[in-house]
């Protein structure tokens, strides 16, 4: 099988390639990656197997071209922080809803398979003490730039689906952590922040909550996905990781060896959605899937070695970063 893997040298991407390369040997893939700040080349393995193009999926030529190469398109390219689209959605709306566009259009001209990577934010948020969690029957509800134009892209991928009979799965999960994430990103930045001996930021009263899964769990899901799901069906992937953010900036201050209340309150950024939880009965139920990395605290402490032992890798990234976060007030 020849995959094309949109966005594969960003985080749940080039975790997609790893767990590719050492799990299906009959795979080979070609990486289409614009290497934005969220890209590293870095990121991806020196192997014969994978082949690293660098370009942006809303350019319609060289889409088609790469297209008519594979038998598999699996899409993660995305701009994919809140924050950042809160600052200049357009960025979101040209790869998120132009870019699906064209990557539809020549999966319709070629006849080619595609799954298409999404996000439970499209969802809009819970209340706390609300018992229901998200299945793919709940109506979108989005809150921001970034989880609009996803929403949007998904809708994109349902209707060339109905309209024009192409071949497509979409899935939509939780929030994920794990190695060679950015360190914009809520568990990365806190990582790296008391490495730095900077102390952590937590968003409001840290009340908000996510379910957490680790980027291999997701991507083991996709591939189940892909071999047994039904064209035009949605499916949800959750590790049932639910946990708020006070409780895991302080779980990982405890396992670096801090004091648990060690990091600072930071004004709430607008429009945050207070509780995501999935309901991944569906996938498991009817494909057979079940995650592996059930203890969030093991995976978290791995998590932690992960960016310990790989400074080299995101620290040309993290000033810029902070500088960033310091200009919003973050």
């Amino acid at each position: 099988m020849k995959a094309l893997v949109t966005g594969g040298a960003g985080f749940i991407g080039s975790n997609f390639v790893r767990l590719t390369l050492a799990e299906r040997p009959d795979v080979e893939m070609t990486v289409l990656d614009a290497l934005t700040y969220a890209g590293n080349e870095a990121s991806l393995p020196d192997d014969d197997r994978v082949t690293l193009v660098k370009g942006d999926i809303a350019e319609p030529e060289l889409v088609q071209d790469l297209v008519a190469e594979h038998d598999l398109v699996v899409h993660f390219a995305a701009e994919s922080h809140n924050d950042n689209s809160l600052d200049n959605p357009w960025p979101f709306i040209q790869t998120n809803i132009i870019g699906t566009y064209q990557l539809l259009e020549a999966v319709r001209r070629h006849g080619k398979k595609l799954h298409h990577i999404s996000t439970d934010e499209v969802y809009g948020d819970l209340e706390l003490d609300d018992p229901a969690k998200f299945t793919a029957e709940t109506p979108y509800n989005p809150s921001s730039p970034y989880s609009s134009s996803k929403a949007a892209s998904d809708l994109l991928v349902r209707a060339w689906v109905r309209s024009f009979k192409i071949e497509a799965t979409i899935s939509n999960c939780s929030n994920n952590y794990g190695p060679a994430q950015h360190v914009e990103k809520f568990i990365p930045r806190q990582i790296t922040n008391v490495l730095d001996g900077i102390r952590p930021k937590l968003y409001g009263k840290g009340e908000n909550v996510r379910d957490w899964i680790h980027v291999d769990d997701h991507n083991r899901a996709v591939w189940t996905i892909i071999d047994k799901g039904v064209s035009g069906e949605t499916y949800l992937i959750g590790a049932d990781g639910e946990m708020d953010n006070k409780s895991v900036i302080e779980m990982i201050l405890e396992q670096m060896g801090q004091a648990p209340d060690a990091y600072d309150h930071v004004s709430d950024r607008p429009g945050h959605d207070m509780r995501y939880a999935i309901d991944s009965s569906k996938l498991r139920e009817e494909l057979g899937w079940e995650p592996m990395y059930k203890d969030f605290a093991a995976g978290l402490a791995a998590t932690i070695a992960w960016y310990r032992d790989n400074e080299p890798w995101w620290r040309a990234k993290k000033l810029e970063t902070e500088m960033k976060y310091e200009r919003l007030g973050r």
